[in-house]
């Protein structure tokens, strides 16, 4: 059965649950901003302005690896104080359309 024919599965149907769609783009939305500011710094911080080189030298691949080890922990850690506030504030955690990231 092909998905573009129009044709609806045998199974129940329950509709498009918008909140869970919601949930959704606000967490590709949270990656996608999380990724774009770590390779700005990252790449400000540890690869000089002037390209010399097609590849990275040895000291650029060793800054850039720590420092997206050290902005990975510090989401990490950030994430976590966000969580643990919702749970204390909230009780059992995030209600309908909410990210449990404090959107």
């Amino acid at each position: 059965m092909s998905f573009l024919s129009g044709a609806r599965p045998a199974g129940p149907t329950g509709g498009v649950n918008t909140d869970k769609i919601e949930m959704a783009i606000t967490e590709l939305d949270t990656i996608t901003d999380f990724f774009n500011r770590m390779v700005a710094s990252c790449h400000a911080k540890c690869i000089t302005p002037r390209y010399t080189d097609g590849e990275l030298n040895k000291g650029e691949m060793v800054c850039i690896d720590r420092c997206v080890s050290k902005y990975n922990e510090v989401q990490k850690k950030v994430g976590e104080k966000i969580q643990s506030r919702g749970a204390a504030a909230g009780g059992a955690g995030p209600g309908p359309g909410a990210s449990g990231l404090g959107f």
